[in-house]
């Protein structure tokens, strides 16, 4: 999995649990594995780059309140 599959994945995850919004890569890859958004730990650095990605545009996509 890259950066592009991962990155609808950590929008589901920030926009679900916005407390992990700024985890770091290496936790980001065990919450993935833990809540089952996928099946085997994925990279951690491909992670952290989706992650970043997904930071970046965090007001456009999150859930109205």
């Amino acid at each position: 999995m890259n950066a592009v599959q991962l990155l609808p994945l950590l929008r589901e995850l920030f926009g679900r649990h916005p407390e992990h919004l700024y985890r770091q890569g290496w936790e980001l890859q065990w919450l993935l594995y833990a809540l089952k958004y996928t099946n085997e730990l994925e990279d951690e650095y491909e992670i952290a780059a989706a992650a970043e990605v997904a930071r970046e545009d965090w007001p456009q996509w999150r859930p109205a309140a």
